[in-house]
């Protein structure tokens, strides 16, 4: 019998833009407390609404400015949604930003059981599995140092190998597979697939159709906020390449 893990009801996201541009957080306040900002109003996101089984892997599609990646943070919490409500079962991973969650003082290392305490492991779980997450990561001889000091792809890097060794419930990854070298792809990909076989979750924003026909037996198309089509990866990938080319 099929289990609803993720459900997204009729999500709206709007954001207050401010028109008039201020020197100092100062005049800022002072406009505020006068009552003088004036916004423009952004919907982000309108009226979406889907649900995802456990081990359904969906491929989320869309130019810059879809809003794909408002909506991977609302669905982990990082957003609360103006409109509409989103419901989840089990533990969350979200990959939404290169290095988002990492204290950029700490270390590698530090972060990871940082990173692994903010998904709810223990010091324990983690730290038995702290070897496994330095050597797949392959950042051995930079692990003591900072991350303020890492490249994008480093960070990268490391918040897959412990997002995907600790084996959440549900993972949202945006863009992630499309940093590092191709050898590092590839690697990440056949992860991404060991844990597919394993029946978690996933969330995956790419530009790469071809991406998601692999790794995804759904998808669905963003476009200016509203969900224009979802159903089988193919076929909205197809649409999805016809309508970009």
């Amino acid at each position: 019998m099929s289990e609803t893990v993720l459900s997204v009801d009729k999500v709206g996201m709007k954001f207050n833009l401010s028109k008039e541009k201020h020197d100092s957080l100062k005049e800022y306040f002072i406009a505020l407390a006068k009552g003088e900002l004036k916004y423009n109003e952004f919907w982000a996101l309108r009226d979406i609404s889907f649900s995802l089984e456990k081990g359904d892997r969906i491929g989320i599609l869309g130019l810059n400015g879809a809003g794909k990646s408002t909506l991977l943070k609302v669905i982990a919490g990082v957003f609360k949604p103006t409109e509409g409500s989103v419901s989840r079962k089990g533990v969350l991973a979200p990959l939404i930003e290169l290095g988002a969650g990492f204290d950029p003082q700490y270390t590698g290392r530090e972060n990871i059981f940082l990173y692994g305490a903010c998904l709810g492991y223990s010091r324990g779980f983690i730290n038995d599995r702290l070897d496994d997450i330095i050597e797949f990561s392959e950042l051995k001889e930079f692990i003591d140092v900072p991350v303020k000091n890492y490249s994008s792809g480093m960070r990268a890097r490391l918040g897959f190998a412990i997002a995907t060794v600790v084996e959440p419930d549900m993972l949202i990854l945006d863009e992630v597979l499309s940093v590092g070298d191709a050898k590092f792809r590839k690697k990440s990909e056949n992860r991404l697939m060991s844990l597919i076989d394993k029946g978690v979750t996933v969330l995956f924003v790419s530009h790469n159709t071809e991406q998601v026909r692999k790794l995804c037996n759904k998808a669905m198309i963003l476009e200016k906020g509203q969900l224009i089509s979802i159903g089988d990866a193919e076929t909205v990938a197809d649409k999805y390449d016809k309508e970009t080319s």
